[in-house]
């Protein structure tokens, strides 16, 4: 198992944030998705720390060791702390807190969305941008989780996810199942195509599939013993909950989102897993229109779990971006 550093704690707004530090030079931050740990990034932080880099990856609200925001009481009412405008303040608090006016920001599955919209959070904060299989989506013309629940149904994960308390329930009764579930290689999550018997894959209905038989399943486990112990533990200490929260807040996050520009103009980095159905290439075609300092990339032979399954692919290609674009390489 790659070396891990010990955490730093961070007294930020209303959160006490757990973050993992390792290298000098310029500041980059790895922001995790869903259901993931900074400990995702545990492949790419002594590379990029080699290569010339300050890395930071923080456990991000109601994730690992940072938990919940300190307010959160557990209750429904509780859901909008977890909105786009606080993750991305979060992110902003840390510069803070660390004395760092800007950063480029690196992001995967829901770490990818919060960095595309820290531009027009605190564009100010923001050096450069690296989308990992998540791509800049612009603002859709009507509500997120309605074109989702139009488009494949109630038994989406994502649209199933609105329902408060349901889906952490089934996910926190048996957190290890849970987990194997989703961390597969080239399998449920993303990767080659499911069984054509069960039409429930193609609209990714997760909760619905966590009960079949497990045998049936698409793709390998993707994680050593060790490390899915590191999931297991964190996630059977916080529960799916916060996680969760995050997708709850996707009607929110649009509606706050009316005004912002069309554009962005950072320089940015779209690194895309060519066999990801969930995020799939595809989606980051016409990106260069609305990011208008756009290199993009696509890894061979691999699916959502991009920096798990082709590490070395993904630190050259971030390396050789932030050399040639911030640390004067040629």
């Amino acid at each position: 198992m790659a070396a891990w550093p010990a955490p730093t704690f961070l007294d930020l707004p209303d959160l006490r944030m757990a973050v993992y530090e390792q290298g000098d030079g310029v500041p980059v931050i790895l922001c995790h998705g869903w259901p993931e740990l900074a400990f995702s990034w545990r492949h790419q932080m002594a590379p990029l720390a080699a290569a010339g880099m300050r890395v930071i990856a923080p456990d991000q609200r109601g994730y690992g060791r940072t938990g919940k925001p300190l307010s959160d009481r557990g209750g429904k009412e509780h859901v909008p702390l977890y909105d786009m405008q606080h993750l991305c303040d979060d992110l902003a608090h840390l510069l803070d807190a660390l004395k760092l006016e800007q950063a480029i920001f690196v992001g995967h599955d829901w770490g990818g969305l919060v960095i595309w919209q820290m531009p027009f959070y605190h564009p100010e904060r923001v050096r450069g941008l690296i989308g990992v299989n998540t791509p800049f989506i612009p603002r859709l013309t009507q509500d997120p989780i309605a074109a989702m629940r139009a488009a494949m149904g109630e038994e989406m994960y994502i649209v199933a996810f609105q329902e408060y308390g349901a889906a952490e329930k089934k996910l926190d009764a048996d957190v290890a199942r849970a987990l194997r579930f989703l961390y597969r290689q080239r399998g449920s999550g993303g990767g080659t195509a499911p069984p054509p018997a069960d039409k429930r894959w193609e609209v990714f209905a997760f909760l619905e599939l966590l009960d079949t038989d497990e045998a049936s399943w698409p793709g390998e486990e993707l994680l050593a013993k060790e490390e899915f112990e590191v999931y297991r533990e964190a996630f059977a200490r916080t529960g799916f909950r916060g996680g969760i929260n995050w997708y709850r807040n996707m009607s929110r996050n649009w509606q706050a989102s009316a005004s912002f520009p069309t554009q962005i103009h950072h320089p940015s980095l779209m690194i895309s897993a060519a066999d990801d159905r969930v995020l799939s290439p595809d989606m980051a075609k016409g990106m260069d229109k609305y990011v208008t300092d756009l290199e993009s990339h696509v890894i061979a032979d691999c699916g959502h779990w991009t920096q798990a399954e082709q590490p070395e692919a993904l630190n050259r290609l971030i390396i050789d971006w932030v050399t040639r674009r911030f640390l004067g390489g040629a």
